[in-house]
Order: C-alpha cells, then sequence, then structure tokens
C-alpha cells in the first residue's frame, strides 16, 4: 500500500482541540514506513546568550521551510512541528532522499555562515515501533484558516533522544552534490521583537510533557481547558498584536537573510530582498489589501504545537500566570506531568511566505528564545528526578 499522501488525505477536524483530544478514536498510526526527521542546533543555548534568538529561531525555519518546499513540488502535505532551536518533521520515504540531501546543504551553509552547528538526523517510524513507542496522528483546524498536526505518544521524542544520542555529524549520503538542491525562498525574518498585546505585559513560553503516555489525551485536554479558563481562547492568548507589528528591514536584517537562506550576498539579491521588502510593507498600510493580510497573520502564527507535548506561548499578565503555574506545580507534585517555563517581555516570529494571500506561516518563540530556555528548565527538573531515584 502507498502511504505517500497519508497526511494530505488525513480528515480535517473542525472541533477544538480539546474536544478531539478526548475522542482518541479519531487519532490515527503514522504509517510504518514513514520516517522521522529531527534538526537541532547543538549548544543552542550558548547561541541565545551571546544574543542570536532571531538567527536561532531562523535556522530552524529554515529546517522547516527547505522540506515544505520539496513537498510542494510534489503535491504531498507533511506535518511539521517547530520547536524555537530545532524542528520535527514527519515524511513518506518517497522524500527522504530529497529533504536530507537540502537539510545537509543548509546544515553546512549555517555552519560556513554563521559557525553554529545543526544537527540533522532521521529514524525510520518503524524503528520507532519496534522500541514500544507510540505515535498517532490527527489534523486539528485552529480557526479558519490554520491547520495544525496534534501527536499522541512519545515517538518524536524518542527520535529526538536517538538523533541526539548519535551525536550526529549523520552520515547521510548525498549521492550527486551538483544535484543536490536547498530551496529556502519564503523564508524570512523582518519583524522587530514584538511587546505583547494592550492588557498583557509578559510572554510566557511552556513545554509540557505527561508522565504517562497513555495519559496524554486526557491530560492535555485538561491542561488547554485550563488555560482557556485563564487566559482565554487561543487568540485572544496571542502574543502576536497586529498595532505592535513592527518591520525590522535593515542591512544587517537582509544580509543575515540572505545568509541564512543560502543566497550570494550580491548587490543584486540585496536589492531583490529589499525590493521585496518594499512591496511587502504596501501590505502593512491601513487599506483592506493590508489589513487582510495583518489578520491573516495572527490567525496563521504558529502558538502552539503539540507534538506529544504541549508546547505553546501566551501572552498574559504575572496574576494569570501565577494562578496557572499553582494549577501546573500540583500536577506535576502529583506526578502527572513535567514542565518548563520560561517568561520574557517581547516574542519573536520568523516567517514562510509562499505569497501574501492565505499562504504564509508565522513561527512564534518567546524572547531571548523562550522555548529553548523553558527547554532547559525542563531538562533539570528531569536530570533532579533521576538523581532523586
Amino acid at each position: 500500500m502507498d502511504n505517500t499522501l497519508f497526511y494530505t488525505k488525513l480528515k480535517n477536524h473542525k472541533e477544538p482541540i480539546t474536544v478531539l483530544l478526548s475522542k482518541t478514536d479519531n487519532f490515527q498510526r503514522i504509517p510504518d514506513d514513514w520516517y522521522i526527521i529531527v534538526t537541532d542546533i547543538k549548544g543552542s543555548t550558548v547561541s541565545v546568550e551571546k544574543g542570536l534568538s532571531e538567527l536561532v529561531n531562523l535556522i530552524a525555519t529554515g529546517s522547516i521551510v527547505a522540506a515544505l518546499n520539496i513537498a510542494k513540488k510534489h503535491t504531498i502535505d507533511i506535518p511539521f512541528f517547530f520547536g524555537g532551536d530545532g524542528a520535527t518533521l514527519l515524511i513518506p520515504s518517497m522524500l527522504l532522499q530529497e529533504i536530507m540531501e537540502a537539510l545537509i546543504i543548509h546544515q553546512e551553509n549555517i555552519q560556513k555562515e554563521f559557525g553554529i552547528d545543526l544537527r540533522v538526523g532521521n529514524i525510520a517510524v518503524s524503528h520507532a515501533y519496534k522500541n514500544n513507542q507510540e505515535l498517532k496522528i490527527a489534523k486539528a483546524s485552529i480557526n479558519e484558516l490554520h491547520t495544525i498536526p496534534v501527536i499522541l505518544g512519545n515517538g518524536l521524542h524518542f527520535a529526538e533522544k536517538t538523533i541526539k544520542s548519535r551525536d550526529l555529524d549523520f552520515e547521510f549520503e548525498v549521492k550527486n552534490k551538483q544535484k543536490a538542491l536547498l530551496d529556502l525562498n519564503g523564508m524570512e525574518c523582518r519583524w522587530n521583537k514584538i511587546p505583547p498585546p494592550e492588557n498583557s505585559n509578559e510572554v510566557v513560553s511552556l513545554l509540557i510533557n505527561a508522565m504517562q503516555e497513555s495519559e496524554q489525551a486526557s491530560i492535555f485536554q485538561n491542561i488547554l481547558e485550563k488555560t482557556d479558563e485563564i487566559y482565554g481562547p487561543l487568540q485572544s492568548r496571542s502574543p502576536i498584536s497586529i498595532d505592535k507589528l513592527e518591520l525590522k528591514f535593515n542591512y544587517k536584517r537582509i544580509r543575515t537573510e540572505l545568509k541564512a537562506g543560502h543566497k550570494k550576498f550580491s548587490i543584486i539579491n540585496f536589492l531583490k530582498v529589499w525590493f521585496s521588502g518594499m512591496i511587502g510593507k504596501y501590505m502593512y498600510l491601513p487599506n483592506d489589501q493590508g489589513q487582510k493580510y495583518l489578520n491573516e497573520l495572527k490567525q496563521l502564527s504558529d502558538i502552539l504545537v503539540m507534538d506529544g507535548r504541549i508546547n505553546m506561548v501566551i501572552s498574559g499578565s504575572p496574576k494569570q500566570r501565577k494562578l496557572f503555574t499553582k494549577y501546573l506545580d500540583d500536577l506535576e507534585k502529583n506526578e502527572l506531568i513535567i514542565y518548563g517555563i520560561y517568561v520574557s517581555k517581547k516574542s519573536i516570529m520568523s516567517c514562510y511566505v509562499q505569497n501574501r494571500n492565505a499562504k504564509h506561516i508565522h513561527f512564534v518563540d518567546g524572547g531571548s528564545s523562550g522555548y529553548t530556555r523553558a527547554a532547559k528548565v525542563l531538562k533539570q527538573k528531569v536530570n533532579h528526578k533521576k538523581q532523586d531515584l
């Protein structure tokens, strides 16, 4: 059986994620012959502490854009998960060679241009299953424009640990370096750090793991219901506010975008990006077309990622956070979850813009790489737990 279009043909569920999580029969097992690809910046905390948060996010975004441009060429939908300092992808076997070759070129380019080590690796979904890992998926519409994949099971985190433990410079054969292509068209990083919306004064980055794989669905359902109760629905707790968006379109930003995008830094390429930015600015003017784009931008911002754990970026007040962390602390005390949190004053956003008519995705992270810093907190808690055993 050809499973290439498994995700493309997967039913798109319109009910809220909290309802979807209560109906686990709607989740389907990912085919054995698919692959999990993981990219991850080695020592990302060091890069973040050097003030390179936006570059770290852009490199992670590039991993997704490279894969999506290849999948689009073959008219195949693939699930992807942005993690701040890396990304995880699920792909059919027919795309493996082409996507891995592109990611190895991306890896080499990032090392050459910025001296940053990007880990790139893959394992077969069947390998995760052989190691007793679960991996089920559903598609969820979180609004009229944006659909996200929702994973149940620890398969993706097993893949991440496996690939990191090999400490890869991954030995994947690039069959023909002359023919291998890296297409990062559409990748942009042109927004200033974004202050939280009015009536909010902080941005919270959260990573939440369920301690028991079998209880993920019910625990995540309860946590998301509590998030709605304290912070309001997804759109109202988004850290992206249209009136706080501000383009940062200067020489340094264009130069970084070109270098990260595997494009020669030349006058012609510089002017192309600059001209594209000038056209883009028209989209942000207070006219009907501009407002349509900006409203779409907010809806198409990836502020909730469900990859076998909850990853989310929320804007709100310290009072709301204290209420929410008290709830999470109680769950953690009862050994139902373990979580990492980081609080910042702004969010950062990198983008994949195929065109400006509902064909764009915006990857959001907390300021100072909130996901990376929350992951550090989570890792410390896990290590303490191991020492206590």
